[in-house]
């Protein structure tokens, strides 16, 4: 949960390396064969575990045709691609490699979220982070990197001011790496066993994005993180809720979290966007949470 470092505005804007824009100026002579497309497109369709006639009757298209794309006998159109990626729930980014690869030009852009065409996500954002208050709240790209967080988040942090992890700012490293939070989590390995379970899921949902699995490696790479853990068990069914609980000399804070997301984003970053608010699990943190506000009035 967001970082160890203070700042004064009301909500702290980290760079993310991954917010910019598409760059629409790759000619079709960059891309390779229908038969890459075709790879692609079977290669997803294999991860989702969805049958070919399946896929073929969603997006009311024939087997037969189906088969000629995945085999690199028939080049797809760009509404075709579109249509399977849609069927497949590809994500925005990875629909444009698609498109590329195929010969046409990406269609999702990835935007700035200080632009003015993103005012209102943005102030939806905000909204969501202020009325959390006096819980934390933080907000992730699908890397885990801190982008904002709020003023309650940057209160609790300030508990901690040993905390000193390695940069760029990202949620994870903050709770595995031995000088970020770990030392201050009382139930540490039922809670990093369970978020290595979850970062191995996002890894085998979208293959082709290797910064989680670079991100994976290099979590399962830290002092003390368990060998047993880089065996996915993808089939287990994880718990209902699961609390995690920091300690901060006599006072114990418990919390579960909520993660929020926009459900009809057409641009890449705000598609990638999570919002995480953390609730105190018990009475007493709610009591510690509450007073810590008014000990530290914005």
């Amino acid at each position: 949960m967001g970082t160890c470092d203070e700042r004064p505005a009301r909500y702290s804007l980290l760079p993310a390396d991954t917010i910019g824009t598409v760059d629409s100026s790759r000619s079709a002579s960059e891309t390779t064969s229908s038969g890459h497309i075709g790879r692609l497109l079977r290669h997803w369709r294999m991860t989702r575990r969805v049958a070919q006639l399946d896929l073929a009757v969603q997006t009311e298209v024939s087997t037969r045709h189906l088969s000629y794309i995945e085999g690199g006998r028939a080049l797809p159109s760009r509404e075709m691609i579109l249509r399977l990626a849609e069927g497949l729930q590809i994500p925005l980014r990875e629909r444009n490699t698609l498109l590329l690869a195929a010969g046409y030009a990406p269609l999702y852009h990835e935007t700035d979220l200080n632009t003015a065409e993103m005012a209102e996500a943005r102030r939806a954002v905000e909204f969501i982070l202020t009325q959390q208050e006096p819980y934390p709240a933080i907000v992730l790209d699908r890397h885990w990197n801190l982008l904002l967080r709020n003023a309650a988040a940057r209160r609790f942090l300030a508990l901690f001011p040993e905390c000193d992890p390695p940069q760029p700012q990202n949620s994870l490293r903050l709770i595995f790496h031995p000088r970020g939070l770990r030392p201050f989590i009382l139930n540490w390995e039922e809670v990093a066993a369970r978020l290595i379970q979850r970062l191995q899921r996002e890894a085998a949902a979208n293959p082709a994005d290797t910064r989680t699995g670079a991100l994976l490696e290099e979590l399962l790479g830290y002092p003390g993180v368990s060998s047993r853990w880089r065996t996915p068990d993808l089939d287990r069914p994880p718990t209902p809720l699961l609390s995690i609980c920091y300690q901060r000399d006599a006072q114990a804070y418990r919390f579960f979290s909520t993660i929020a997301t926009f459900g009809t984003a057409q641009d890449i970053t705000l598609q990638e966007l999570r919002i995480e608010c953390f609730f105190p699990a018990d009475e007493s943190t709610r009591t510690a949470i509450t007073r810590l506000k008014e000990c530290h009035p914005p």
